[in-house]
């Protein structure tokens, strides 16, 4: 099964709501926080759309990736602490300075909000990244709950921290919605039990968010808010 044409979601009375790539293109952010790390390993920049394809599965992911462009497996865990620390360092002076709020999200959690939708927010980005990047993009506000990758031992595409959110609003998954930009989020919705729409504007790993299994693909945040009924 792909995703489709979203239609009417019933029974809804929550929704858990990606960060990066759904809510806020942090893209350039990324950019500059990963150049900033590779010019301090002597390292080429990296232009954005490579950088885009390997968002999406939490940081460590991301600096492998980043290093495999440039060693083999042995280089990257070699070099790994020093760029993982050095990102760190890079990304804190910058998070959300170079980013964006995507068109309708702050329309669409309101609207949510109006139809007595609980919201948490779920995303594979660090608790002390996502935490000031919400407060600085004003959205922070909306959610009940934010966990980050780090929250647990295991992040999306695991189920472990959407199964935790249904727990906390002692939710049945069938009656909460996951919305995300990326395979991770549907796999861990479809895993934990939950209802999952895609936006098409974000990362997913490069991939082409039709080919994934959901319930349908929603232009933003607003048209998701007008598909979710209790």
């Amino acid at each position: 099964m792909t995703a489709r044409d979203p239609l009417l979601l019933t029974g809804i009375r929550a929704a858990i709501i990606d960060l990066d790539g759904t809510m806020v293109d942090t893209a350039p952010d990324f950019l500059v926080a990963i150049n900033r790390m590779r010019a301090d390993l002597s390292l080429a920049p990296l232009d954005i759309d490579t950088i885009t394809n390997f968002v999406g599965k939490g940081t460590e992911n991301l600096m492998r990736r980043v290093l495999a462009v440039d060693y083999a497996e042995d280089g990257v865990e070699r070099h790994f602490d020093a760029a993982l620390a050095s990102y760190q360092r890079h990304y804190h002076a910058i998070n959300g300075d170079f980013s964006s709020v995507y068109p309708e999200v702050h329309e669409g959690l309101k609207a949510m909000q109006e139809r007595r939708l609980r919201l948490a927010c779920v995303t594979n980005k660090p608790l002390a990244f996502a935490l000031p990047l919400l407060e600085k993009t004003g959205l922070r506000g909306y959610f009940e709950i934010v966990y980050g990758g780090d929250s647990f031992p295991k992040k999306k595409p695991d189920p472990q921290p959407l199964l935790q959110v249904c727990s906390d609003f002692a939710l049945a998954p069938a009656q909460v919605v996951a919305i995300g930009d990326s395979s991770n989020d549907a796999i861990a919705a479809r895993a934990a039990g939950c209802r999952v729409l895609n936006v098409p504007y974000g990362y997913n790993h490069g991939q082409a968010v039709h080919e994934i299994d959901s319930d349908g693909i929603v232009s933003s945040l607003l048209e998701a808010a007008h598909l979710l009924s209790a």
